[in-house]
């Protein structure tokens, strides 16, 4: 659990970069879309931070 929760940082940031980064090259540069794909990358890292989780430690 502390794993994952760790993951999530790093995952979690770089995602919701990304995402940030993505809405703002496609031309959306005003509030929401940012918000959003902040908050989708942010939501998209938990299930990825627990899988990453899951195969280095072998459970």
């Amino acid at each position: 659990m502390a794993l994952t929760l760790i993951l999530h940082l790093f995952i979690g940031s770089t995602l919701a970069g990304v995402g940030v980064i993505a809405v703002l090259v496609a031309g959306y540069g005003t509030l929401w879309p940012i918000v959003i794909a902040g908050l989708a990358g942010f939501v998209l890292a938990f299930p990825i931070s627990w899988l990453i989780a899951k195969s280095l430690t072998g459970k």
